[in-house]
């Protein structure tokens, strides 16, 4: 009987020998039998584990007081080598998409699943490895393993440098440290100025454009990002997240704008939001696995099939379940029935340079949650400032003698966290040296448990 192939990952960042003295090597069987199963680095002092010896024993695993290590059975039907690999005990990626000429494809999946490695791989950032790790390996042994496909030609293309792309990075948060200085500047680096004028009226930024680039928000930034991509003429384009910061309009004008590319180039988009993934795309792949692991992308769907396969979380034409209960919306809203009145809030008016911000007062009832709708810069943030005190109004009293827990739109560390451990953060946020079972389940459930001695 064939043993299964499987893959083993070490977060060398939470791996920490020192403190857990090897324990992994200790508890491995093959290596107490006599071999070397698992290894020191030479580079970085930490484990190494050889995948062709590994029993899947698992006693590394539960051993690991750091929870460093993830051991993984692939799929049976995986019968083939991974397009790149990180390194040694690090991420796979199978199989890659196919770019369809005059269209939009949207990539679906799981945040780790990868994603972002497909774009960096297909917009020639990344040179894909097949996993060989013990050598460079050539592109025309890259392009070889396509032979025959559709995705042959443009590996080709990548290789030969034929190929003009625009790429528009996840994390825009970074434009700040990369370009110190005024929208317009930036653009002007990149496109014509009668284009930037298109461009700018098109996603209605023009009101940004004086601005330094380390003082936009997050849906500034993003609407530059694209910007600065829409300016430029390629013949592939790619777009990691582009709706992420945006409210609904900004969606959608960014959505139309990405569409108008397919009329002379091939579309690639990440994104979370599946009923812009709807208006927006023509084809989609589903990226699923084990999230940090290893990722797989499926076959090519059209957008309404593959956006309903994601939500049942079953590939029927290759049998694979990737989640265990599909995503069910409910048609019609849970019913509600007033309780207590829980506080009342005054109205409230500020003025904050030329905007002027003017609420209604309200109530809150036991139980209830209350949505905040309305577009970016309208006064949504401002508000929940003065709620809670954060912001002064100039009329209106904001709550008080209440405990109250606010989450920031955007996550700005001083300096003197910026070295804190997610866990050293939290208990300094909270001011608790311990946390209840109910706030380590709150913890486990959105990841945030296994992360806790990041940075």
């Amino acid at each position: 009987m064939p043993r299964k192939k499987r893959l083993v990952v070490i977060d060398r960042e939470l791996c920490n020998p020192k403190q857990t003295d090897y324990a992994c090597m200790k508890a491995c069987p093959v290596n107490r039998s006599g071999q070397d199963c698992i290894t020191i680095s030479e580079i970085d002092k930490k484990p190494v584990i050889n995948e062709e010896l590994c029993i899947g024993c698992g006693l590394c695993v539960k051993k690991c007081s750091k929870n460093a290590i993830q051991l993984v059975n692939l799929p049976e039907e995986l019968n083939e080598t991974p397009i790149h690999r990180y390194g040694k005990n690090m991420f796979s990626l199978y199989r890659l998409p196919v770019p369809k000429k005059n269209s939009v494809i949207a990539l679906l999946g799981q945040n780790g699943t990868g994603k972002s490695t497909v774009l960096n791989i297909l917009s020639g950032q990344l040179k894909p490895n097949a996993g060989v790790l013990d050598k460079e390996v050539e592109w025309d042994e890259i392009i070889e393993k396509f032979k025959g496909t559709e995705i042959q030609d443009y590996l080709r293309q990548i290789k030969e440098k034929k190929i003009k792309t625009g790429y528009k990075p996840q994390h825009v948060d970074m434009i700040p440290k990369i370009w110190k200085g005024k929208v317009i500047d930036l653009l002007r680096k990149i496109g014509e100025e009668e284009r930037i004028k298109e461009v700018v009226s098109s996603l209605g930024i023009e009101r940004v454009l004086d601005k330094e680039t380390e003082k936009l928000s997050g849906g500034e930034l993003q609407l530059v990002a694209v910007a600065a991509v829409l300016l430029k003429n390629c013949e592939f384009y790619f777009f990691d997240e582009p709706s992420s910061y945006l409210d609904v309009y900004q969606r959608l004008k960014v959505a139309k704008e990405i569409r108008k590319l397919m009329e002379k180039a091939v579309v690639m988009v990440v994104e979370h939001d599946l009923a812009v993934a709807d208006y927006l795309a023509d084809y989609t792949h589903i990226l699923y696995g084990k999230p940090g692991v290893f990722g797989i992308v499926s076959k090519t769907f059209g957008v309404r099939t593959g956006i309903n396969t994601y939500l049942e979380g079953y590939i029927k034409e290759e049998n694979v379940r990737f989640r265990e209960e599909a995503i069910v919306f409910q048609k019609m809203p849970k019913t509600f029935e007033k309780t207590k009145l829980f506080l009342a809030f005054s109205g409230f008016e500020k003025q904050l340079g030329n905007f002027y911000l003017k609420t209604e007062p309200g109530n809150l009832f036991h139980g209830e949650i209350i949505g905040i709708l309305g577009p970016n810069s309208i006064g949504k943030t401002t508000f929940i400032k003065m709620l809670v005190g954060e912001i002064k109004p100039d009329a209106g009293e904001p709550i008080e003698g209440l405990s109250l827990a606010y989450k920031p739109q955007r996550l700005v560390l001083r300096a003197e966290e910026e070295n804190l451990s997610v866990e050293e953060f939290l208990r300094e946020k909270t001011q608790k040296t311990d946390f209840s079972t109910q706030e380590k389940n709150i913890l486990r459930v959105l990841g945030v448990e296994k992360n806790k001695e990041r940075t």
